[in-house]
């Protein structure tokens, strides 16, 4: 039996590689996770998607406590199974009429999982709807193998290498308007997006990337992740540090050398 997500959710998160929206936080649970990330963004000086990538989670006990979240890891579970690992969680900001965009992409393109089956939580800390720039997901579209991407490198694009799928049939996609305090989940593979925000209010959102044990990674050498249930049964990651406080300095540490890892091309990696 499931233990959060109904049978019928299910069979349509392998149907259409996607589904939502998700209650998980109260709109003063949300509210009060905003208020942590915004004084954190007045100490630093800038978006905490600027300063955190690949494991923004890392250095912050508030966060962690985020991605381990009981009701949570009880829809993962109903996904993937007892044995649960986040690998990473990346942060999507736009600013109130901000003319940032996140072009038509796959995950897997980047990921270099195998096989490629990361379920990601799209975690609402502010609503997302479709004045606010919330995303778009082409149904069915993770079936269909690696589509071709380019790497069009745009100041207001999201993504850090542009990657992009021309020419996508956007009469198919469908929004995934949350709430804030909501999320959705989404296969590595399902083709998204998303357009700028146009509203009067930031819109903040935290994707966080849970795998099974037998979800291996191959292009990044001593790849890491944190078990949150179960056990890494194969034993093919290295295990991340917990924070003991926030701004942890050995976990920035480790968020440091993950993103500097992955900014070096495959080429140099194992140099």
């Amino acid at each position: 039996m499931p233990k959060y997500l109904t049978k019928n959710i299910i069979k349509n998160y392998y149907r259409d590689g996607f589904i939502g929206p998700i209650d998980l936080l109260t709109e003063e649970e949300a509210n009060v996770l905003r208020k942590k990330i915004e004084h954190f963004e007045d100490k630093l000086g800038m978006q905490i998607q600027q300063r955190c990538k690949i494991k923004a989670h890392l250095p912050f006990t508030f966060l962690c406590d985020l991605i381990s979240h009981p009701r949570l890891l009880d829809a993962v579970e109903d996904i993937i199974g007892p044995n649960i690992l986040c690998w990473g969680s990346s942060f999507f900001q736009k600013e109130p009429h901000d003319p940032g965009f996140v072009s038509w992409h796959q995950d897997s393109m980047y990921y270099g999982l195998e096989p490629p089956d990361t379920l990601t939580a799209w975690v609402a800390i502010s609503n997302s709807n479709e004045v606010s720039g919330c995303m778009k997901f082409i149904p069915g579209s993770h079936d269909q193998g690696i589509y071709h991407h380019e790497e069009l490198k745009s100041e207001n694009n999201l993504l850090s290498r542009g990657q992009t799928i021309k020419k996508i049939n956007e009469k198919k996609a469908v929004s995934m308007v949350l709430n804030a305090g909501q999320f959705s989940f989404h296969k590595e593979d399902c083709v998204h997006g998303s357009a700028p925000n146009n509203s009067d209010d930031r819109r903040i959102g935290l994707s966080i990337h849970y795998i099974s044990p037998n979800v291996h990674e191959k292009k990044f050498p001593g790849a890491s992740a944190v078990i949150l249930r179960g056990e890494d049964i194969d034993e093919t990651w290295d295990i991340d540090p917990w924070p003991e406080k926030d701004w942890d300095k050995n976990c920035v540490d480790t968020l440091d050398r993950v993103w500097d890892l992955y900014k070096t091309p495959i080429s140099e990696r194992n140099r």
